[in-house]
């Protein structure tokens, strides 16, 4: 069976442009998949499958479980009904490509919280880190990348950062105000870094072929 890999939206605030981020790298990735796969997919299964994985509609508190996630499975179960579905939804994939903005210099809340809630669910999976900001968001990045190593996740190398043409302008002011993915913006991301974002999804695909190694 081909591996199922989740593009997770790990921005919950409205508005946010994660959502056309994430289309635009959707797009990129399905077409790198069509011209990569088998030409019989009745008889050769394809390469992957993407899924879109949005992390708003969980509507995740701080974390509120009574145990540790790292003693959940072990120890007890989880209680709440949202923790129940992110644990659900997370279990369903292989490996993860994490959709992340940068907000004040740092990773958003939304973000840490969401990876915080669970460890054996993530423990020994592959992932690949997409930021974005005004500068790239390669602080979240930085920080995500730390956060996801520390759940038990073998990150790629590749961190492709997306910045907003023209910095603090008014296609960084539409995306924060308005939700918004400006021309300029997606035009040089589809140029200048569909081959990085390509590069790390072939490096999760490697990654799911390598022996996990439980430290």
């Amino acid at each position: 069976m081909a591996p199922n890999i989740a593009l997770i939206i790990t921005s919950t605030r409205n508005p946010r442009v994660g959502p056309s981020i994430a289309s635009l790298i959707n797009t990129i990735l399905t077409n790198h998949l069509s011209s990569t796969s088998p030409p019989l997919p009745k008889l050769n299964p394809p390469r992957a499958t993407l899924t879109t994985v949005d992390l708003a509609p969980f509507n995740l508190p701080i974390f509120n479980e009574p145990v540790v996630p790292a003693n959940v499975p072990a120890r007890g179960t989880f209680i709440h009904d949202h923790s129940k579905r992110w644990s659900a939804e997370i279990a369903l994939h292989d490996a993860y490509i994490l959709l992340v903005p940068e907000y004040n210099y740092g990773m958003a809340g939304s973000t840490k919280n969401a990876i915080d809630y669970l460890k054996h669910e993530w423990d020994g999976k592959p992932a690949a880190v997409i930021s974005y900001g005004i500068s790239g968001g390669k602080i979240a990045s930085e920080q995500v990348v730390t956060s996801l190593k520390g759940v038990g996740l073998r990150v790629s190398n590749t961190r492709p950062q997306l910045a907003f043409v023209g910095g603090v302008g008014p296609e960084a002011f539409m995306a924060v105000g308005e939700g918004k993915l400006g021309e300029g913006s997606r035009r040089e991301w589809e140029e200048r870094h569909a081959g990085e974002i390509v590069r790390c999804f072939e490096e999760i695909l490697e990654a799911l072929e390598e022996p996990v190694v439980k430290k």
